[in-house]
């Protein structure tokens, strides 16, 4: 089949792409092709959830960890990293701030930890975050691995949607990624849960890891559609120098211009793929290009998480090298980013939740 007839069956049913057409469309390097492919993906955007972008500001609460994950900066194994947590009102106090530039939702995340003071803490700042905003604020979370009765806690308080990253659909290289106490099992169990406890759901993976082949790749679309989500979060992989996987892999990750595109086109397929689904323009593609995140918004993304969290503690929360706007305020950062969507021609959903269509439709179905 000639290009431009598996991009028309894409458009009209993205969800009967085989294999094969698949891994094909992700094995695109053309420029020619791959902008086809990204124009596809934005016709089925348009028409599936619109052009309005949904708006998550970001609340890094703390950078302890219970994880040792190999690829990650704010590992428990990091021993050069300062570590923090915010205060109650300091996660009030950037929550405000979120409503009061009407970004309708805010996500809180950080470092995995599921000791009893954490839980109890979590619970607390929900409830103030909806106390403070007048309930106007969704809350998505993304806190790691927990039991049903937390995650129902959590739920209860007032937090509606959960992001739990898996990384790697792929059993065995999630355990090349992870120390040998990380249970695959146990993340998939998560997944689960927290569509029992009532969340909207999303997982994410990371895109040009190092032995990643383009059957990952798929393997994590068809996880995507098998698990139903709600909403995905990934974005490619870039190394952190203080993390084992970097210098096992130096050579990985460091194509800049090659990672952009397997993230951008990764982001495409999946909007063919899953039609409905929230898909986040993350800050890792922003890192990669000045306009990265805008380039993922045209390849089929409709979230964005610009961050508020205090400019003295971005520097300590760092997952991987070269993280953009460490150094940039709040005001700032709205500014450039009303100005950055509107350059793509698409505006935000100010005081929005931005819910997950897909979860809607599901709903309904039931």
């Amino acid at each position: 089949m000639r290009l431009p007839e598996l991009l028309r069956k894409a458009v009209d049913n993205g969800r009967d792409l085989t294999r094969p057409e698949l891994r094909r469309l992700l094995e695109l390097t053309d420029p020619a092709d791959t902008q086809q492919l990204f124009e596809a993906a934005y016709e089925v955007k348009r028409r599936e959830v619109g052009c309005l972008v949904h708006l998550r500001g970001l609340i890094e609460i703390g950078n302890l960890c219970s994880k040792n994950c190999y690829y990650c900066g704010i590992r428990r194994g990091n021993r050069r990293l300062k570590r923090f947590q915010l205060a109650l009102p300091e996660i009030v106090e950037m929550a405000r701030e979120a409503d009061e530039f009407r970004y309708g939702s805010v996500v809180l995340q950080g470092g995995e930890r599921s000791d009893a003071a954490f839980v109890d803490f979590i619970a607390g700042a929900v409830e103030a975050i909806k106390r403070i905003s007048g309930g106007r604020l969704g809350i998505t979370l993304s806190l790691g691995e927990q039991s049903l009765e937390v995650y129902r806690r959590w739920f209860a308080a007032g937090a509606h949607r959960y992001l739990l990253r898996l990384e790697a659909s792929n059993p065995e290289l999630y355990r090349r990624l992870h120390p040998a106490d990380h249970s695959y099992d146990q993340r998939l169990a998560c997944l689960g849960l927290l569509r029992q406890a009532g969340y909207q759901v999303g997982s994410g993976v990371m895109i040009g890891l190092p032995t990643q082949t383009t059957d990952d790749l798929v393997d994590d679309l068809e996880f995507f559609r098998r698990t139903d989500l709600d909403m995905i979060g990934m974005g490619p992989y870039l190394p952190h120098d203080q993390a084992p996987l970097t210098a096992a892999y130096p050579e990985v990750g460091n194509d800049r211009g090659k990672q952009l595109q397997a993230g951008l086109k990764m982001i495409a397929v999946t909007r063919l793929y899953l039609r409905d689904v929230n898909i986040a323009s993350t800050t890792a593609l922003q890192a990669l290009a000045p306009n990265g995140r805008e380039l993922g918004l045209l390849a089929g993304g409709n979230v964005i998480m610009p961050n508020v969290t205090a400019t003295r503690y971005r520097a300590s929360y760092q997952l991987y090298n070269g993280k953009p706007g460490i150094d940039e305020n709040s005001s700032e950062s709205r500014e450039k980013l009303e100005k950055s969507v509107a350059s793509v021609g698409e505006a935000i959903d100010y005081g929005q939740w931005g819910d997950s269509p897909h979860f809607a439709r599901r709903n309904r179905r039931n």
